[in-house]
């Protein structure tokens, strides 16, 4: 069965259409302002309205204040909310209590004890997102963690990967690891934060979408 693919860093409706056209099951808007792939609020709920009922929509933030939280959920109302920093268990519970989004959280896998830590989200995150360790931002530095990592891993929340995904690595990644989402970013770009509808393209073929 192929992955749930989500293409990560979405700036405009014609990446939207790729996405869409090509198979992907959801796209991700960053609102982050260190990141080149930064939308506003009231981009990032256009954005939204153009993929509406077409593509499930998850918006990333990074350790955002109570109230920025609010205001981009309520802009933005997105499918999913995705924390991308140092939130903990608790913070996601009480945003999932208020929202009818899915919660996911990025965590940065650096070794097997970072398998365990993340536990303290089960019952809370919808999904864990495994990414590289974290660098000067977050996410989106095209570096990928040590898939052998997650070799015969017993899962026991939905899951995904990211980090360092591109159309010549993608088959091997899942193959490795069984991810059943992955989510790419810098992988189908031409230039940071620019996306490149024939790489989308591409990049959903190689992963069976």
């Amino acid at each position: 069965m192929s992955p749930l693919v989500k293409i990560c860093g979405i700036t405009t409706p014609e990446a939207i259409d790729a996405a869409v056209t090509c198979g992907a099951t959801h796209i991700g808007l960053v609102h982050f302002e260190p990141s080149k792939r930064h939308v506003d609020l009231k981009k990032a709920a256009a954005l939204r309205e153009h993929a509406r009922g077409r593509i499930k929509v998850a918006l990333l933030l990074v350790n955002a204040s109570q109230h920025l939280t609010g205001q981009a959920l309520n802009l933005v109302r997105p499918d999913v909310i995705q924390f991308h920093g140092a939130e903990t268990p608790e913070w996601l519970a009480a945003v999932k209590q208020l929202v009818p989004a899915e919660v996911w959280k990025a965590v940065g896998l650096k070794d097997a004890g970072t398998l365990e830590r993340m536990k303290k989200y089960q019952g809370i995150a919808d999904r864990i997102l495994f990414d590289a360790p974290a660098q000067a931002l977050p996410g989106g530095n095209g570096t990928r963690f040590d898939w052998s990592l997650l070799a015969g891993h017993s899962h026991v929340m939905d899951w995904g990967i990211a980090g360092g995904l591109t159309i010549d690595n993608v088959g091997q990644a899942v193959a490795e690891t069984g991810a059943p989402l992955v989510d790419v970013s810098s992988g189908v770009e031409s230039a940071p934060g620019v996306k490149d509808m024939d790489m989308i393209a591409a990049f959903l073929k190689a992963a069976g979408r």
